[in-house]
Parts: structure tokens; sequence; C-alpha cells
């Protein structure tokens, strides 16, 4: 991530000159054309040049992304670090969307963090600290994005932040040789899944077939939210899922009642959950990140996670149809009537309009930004929806088959319906209830709890 060994040794040497100023390292003034890209190839510095010479300058980087997933993205800032000059400082923090707002109104915001709920942005954006984002990564979002993303960067018509990283929400984690070896065949419905999940149960009581974790830090509760997102975009569809999702219908509708009692037949369904980790509230204290590993010893059979979860396999793990995992798509109620698609990514915001900030966002924003970062990426679970990400640069079958989707015309994809809700509700009281929901509070206080706390304005 620093500045490469070559630049050291050229200082080294001229650090006895007075009066020198060296630009080494940066295309802006520096003598090498070329850089390390994240995936080990020379980045051309020519694409750097309108960045500017940014020797000296630094941008600090906020973000919920943590081992194992922060050093690809560490890594993938690497080309703009060493063409431009710039030192771009990462933190990332399980609990960073509790602990970002406090450091914005505490006057100690990072120029740049990494949102990963709209509704949190639009929270963020009420506080007058959120910059606008500049012309350059307007320009790229029109260009590189569909129009749908930049409505999810843009607060009261203004566009504040540009999306980043995308993920496929619907996917269920399984074991190829394992449904094989019973003859199991893959859900093409969710009645079928349902009927699935029964044989598991009753052909092997020794193992479970789900299990589930839905701990996160301050975070807690968000996968067990996935969970009612996309049951209800399939069992009431996406129309109904964007009224709920904008209020338009209350919170605890019957339809939204529905789908969480669907929930409930596999989360708090004792003889379903919770395979090699304990009783359904354990699922509370299991983190999501642990919480499909048992699929490796046996221990359960399927674990509903995004697309982003291949990162968390253990090194030597083969994600693939004919490996030692793979992911189905969590199939529609009826799939004549289209392919609901749950996914969720994060969003650039700023906090600074320093050149040098305003020029990594305008990176983050490329086509550049994601291909290097598909490149840093070796071991996959990483995708974008950016339009210039070239799909021979995903390692992973999955990935290929995410960013595929996110291209399909058929594919109904809303994004991740906590997310967009009001920071107070999605990130707030929507985990929490749900967090009860699991240790036994019942579908309909949940749900009344919720609506309740929904704000008035």
């Amino acid at each position: 991530m620093a500045a490469r060994t070559s630049r050291s040794q050229k200082a080294i040497i001229l650090s006895a000159v007075a009066g020198i100023s060296l630009a080494l390292g940066a295309c802006g003034g520096g003598d090498d054309s070329s850089s390390t890209a994240g995936g080990g190839a020379k980045a051309d510095c020519a694409k750097y040049t309108s960045y500017g010479d940014l020797k000296g300058k630094s941008v600090s980087v906020y973000t919920s992304i943590v081992t194992p997933e922060d050093q690809q993205q560490i890594d993938s800032y690497k080309p703009f670090e060493d063409c431009t000059g710039a030192k771009i400082k990462y933190e990332g923090n399980k609990d960073f969307e509790a602990q970002l707002p406090v450091r914005v109104k505490g006057g100690n915001a990072p120029d740049i963090a990494y949102i990963p709920q709209p509704g949190l942005l639009k929270t963020l954006v009420a506080t007058g600290k959120v910059v606008k984002a500049p012309d350059t990564v307007s320009a790229n979002v029109d260009k590189w994005w569909g129009k749908d993303w930049k409505s999810y960067g843009t607060v009261d018509g203004t566009f504040y932040a540009a999306p980043l990283g995308a993920n496929v929400k619907s996917f269920v984690w399984y074991s190829p040789k394992a449904f094989a070896d019973k003859g199991y065949k893959v859900p093409e419905t969710f009645d079928e899944l349902m009927q699935l999940s029964q044989k598991i149960a009753t052909d092997n009581p020794d193992t479970k077939p789900w299990c589930a974790g839905i701990g996160s830090g301050d975070a807690t509760g968000w996968p067990a939210t996935d969970w009612l997102e996309d049951v209800l975009l399939r069992t009431a569809g996406p129309d109904v899922y964007d009224q709920w999702v904008n209020h338009e219908i209350p919170f605890n509708d019957p339809q939204v009642a529905d789908a969480l009692a669907k929930v409930g037949g596999i989360l708090k369904n004792p003889a379903f959950v919770n395979g090699g980790l304990g009783d359904v509230k354990s699922i509370a204290t299991t983190t999501f990140q642990d919480a499909g590993q048992p699929i490796l010893d046996g221990s359960c059979w399927m674990h509903r996670q995004a697309s982003f979860y291949a990162a968390n396999w253990p090194e030597g793990t083969k994600v693939a149809p004919d490996g030692d995992v793979w992911a189905f798509y969590f199939p529609a109620v009826d799939p004549a009537k289209g392919k609901p698609v749950l996914g969720a990514g994060e969003f650039v915001a700023a906090f600074s309009d320093r050149p040098e900030v305003q020029a990594f966002q305008a990176y983050l924003s490329s086509d550049d930004w994601a291909n290097n970062k598909a490149k840093a990426t070796p071991n996959g679970g990483w995708v974008s929806a950016n339009k210039g990400l070239d799909a021979n640069n995903l390692v992973s079958p999955l990935d290929k088959q995410s960013a595929a989707i996110f291209q399909d015309p058929k594919a109904q994809f809303r994004f991740d319906g906590s997310d967009q809700m009001p920071g107070a509700v999605g990130a707030g009281t929507f985990w929490k209830g749900m967090t009860d929901w699991i240790t036994g509070k019942s579908d309909q206080a949940t749900l009344d709890d919720i609506e309740k706390s929904w704000p008035k304005s």
C-alpha cells in the first residue's frame, strides 16, 4: 500500500541532495509510467494523471469492511497511491454503523466513509456534514451504473454518494457433494425448499437442515432482516415490498406478518435449526461469519447468506458447483411471475471536499477501480454492479454468477429494505426487533413495536 521499493531506494540516494523535489511514485510528476495493480499486473499511470500530483496528501477511509475483506480493499488502492503519491489511511470497524454518527456529530468525521445503508446516508446528510459528490463522480456513475443505483446515493434531489461494491443476498449455501450423496435436488420453488428442509430433518436426525447466525457487533440482527425481506419480496411481490420500505403501508401490514411467519417456519423451528451451533436462541449469539461453517463438517445442510459470504470460508475451500460449497438461488414462490433478487452494497460519502478526497472518490466510482478490486480479490467473494467490470477479472464462479444476475433483465432486483429505511428503524429497531424475535418475542409484537418506532416525519 505504501510507495514502491524503487521509490524508497531513490529517496535514500537523493536524500543528501538539498532542494531536490521528489515526485517519484506519482504519475503527475514522477519518472515511472506504471504501477503494480491489485492483481499483480502493471497499472497504466497515464490513467491517473487527471487526479493530479497528490504527493504528501492523505485520505482517511472509515468502513464496516473488516478482516478478511479489508486487505483486498487496501490492495485495490495501490495503483491510485503509487500513481498519484497519495496515501490512503484505512480503518475498518465492525461497530461502524453505531460509531460513524458519533464521530460525525463529535467533529471527528473521516474524509470518506463507505455507508452500507441509504437510510443511514439520509441521517448523516441531515447533519449537514456530508459533502455533495463532485461532478467527476456524478459523471462516472451516470456512465458506469444504472439509474437505480444513483438514486440510492441521492437525498432530496442532491447526489452525495457513489455506489461501490454490491452483493446478491438471495443465495442459499450448501454442499454439492452432501446433496448428491443423498440424492437431494436443488429446489426451484419456495414450497420445494420447505419440503427439502423437512426431508433433511427426517432423514438425518443427528443434523439440522439449516444453520444461521445474526451476530454482528452493534449491527447484530441484520441477517434476520434479510430473511424477512427476501421472503416478503417473494410472497408479496416487488410493488408491495417497495410500499413497505417507503412506509406507504405499515411495517406490521398483514402481508409482512405472513412473510415473517414463513421465516419463522425455518428459523424458529427446533427441527430445522441450528445445525452444529445450538438451539433456536443460539442464532442470536452466533456471528454471521461463523454461521455457515457447520456445512463443512455436515452438521447442517443449508445457510441463507449473501454472495460476499464466499470470503468467509476457510482457505483451501473450493467454492464451485462441484466444490466443497456452492450456493443456489433462493427460490421464488412462483418462478413464472419473475425472479426476485435481494441485494445490497456500499456508498462512498465524503465529509471533505479537499482535492485529494475528490480524486479518490472519482477513482472509486470508476471502472478502473472496479477491475483493480476484482484483481485484488484472488479468493473471490466480491462483485460490483459497475457496468465497466470485466467478468474475466472475477475469480470465483459465484462472483461471475452474481455479476450476471445484476445484468439479467428478468431479475426483479430490490435493494436491501432495512438499508433504505430511516436509520432509527433500519439500523435500529428493525435489527434489534428481529434479534428479540429470535430469542422469543412473538411475530405480532415484533412487527407492532417496529411500526411504533417509525419516525412521524
